[in-house]
């Protein structure tokens, strides 16, 4: 498959290895309309390519994908529509991935905010650069964390971490979300493509379908847990983005200054 078309990924072959790389305009890879879009496709179409056994998810740059692009974000907060008609794809971002039977790592190279993040933990296996951070921040601009977040941070941590992490909205170093089992390995910059590597290898030295059906069992709990998490959450978060502080969580971020929250 040539993956024609795609306008916010780029992809590399390496023998059965297909490393598609986030590469959207700006340093940190933020979601605007068109990266949303295409992730809602790309995990279908790495699913169906024939010259692939494993998958690596990364980003370009310094961040592997930080969370939502403003811009997008004033479009949505003045015309609330435009929220509302991303709601199939956001269901399909978090069902696609969790649906592709091949293995993928998460090259995390860069921060993983919000969107970013949720897409980074659905991964099978996280390798991060040490210095990187991952955390939803959602609530931090005023929405509901209801991409994912709130499915699959209690499947990893624990209900008690997620809701702190998620209703802080905190960011946590790679080398903590080590022990927290969010992530599976730091390492240093430098070591990051040997580490990928090496746990390719050894994913691909094992027969095919005996790795893919267990992933497959591995995903059915959270494959349930996302059809019945997300036709709730996604309206919730289309309510939130139409809440006064919405607006005005965006502008302060913007201005940079702390927000007036008037609690509607």
């Amino acid at each position: 498959m040539a993956f024609e078309g795609y306008e916010r990924f780029e992809f590399a072959r390496e023998g059965r290895i297909l490393t598609a790389t986030i590469s959207a305009p700006g340093p940190v890879n933020a979601v605007d309309a068109a990266l949303h879009a295409e992730l809602a496709r790309v995990f279908a179409d790495l699913q169906h390519d024939p010259d692939s056994d494993l998958i690596v998810l990364t980003g370009k740059g310094r961040a592997f994908c930080a969370g939502g692009d403003f811009d997008w974000f004033d479009e949505q907060i003045a015309n609330p529509q435009k929220f509302r008609e991303i709601g199939w794809e956001a269901k399909r971002i978090v069902t696609s991935l969790l649906e592709l039977e091949k293995p993928i790592i998460c090259r995390m190279n860069g921060a993983a905010a919000g969107l970013g993040a949720t897409v980074a933990l659905l991964c099978d296996i996280i390798i991060a650069d040490e210095t990187a951070a991952i955390g939803d921040p959602h609530v931090k601009v005023g929405l509901v964390a209801g991409d994912g977040g709130a499915v699959i941070w209690p499947a990893l941590v624990g209900m008690a971490r997620a809701k702190e992490y998620l209703l802080t909205g905190d960011l946590i170093r790679a080398k903590d979300a080590v022990g927290m089992g969010l992530v599976n390995h730091a390492v240093p910059a430098e070591q990051l493509d040997a580490k990928v590597a090496e746990v390719a290898a050894k994913i691909l030295g094992n027969p095919r379908f005996a790795v893919r059906w267990t992933k497959v069992v591995m995903n059915q709990t959270l494959r349930q847990l996302a059809v019945q998490s997300m036709d709730a959450s996604i309206p919730y978060e289309t309510l939130s983005n139409m809440t006064a502080d919405r607006a005005e969580a965006v502008a302060a971020f913007r201005e940079r200054r702390a927000p007036v929250l008037s609690g509607d």
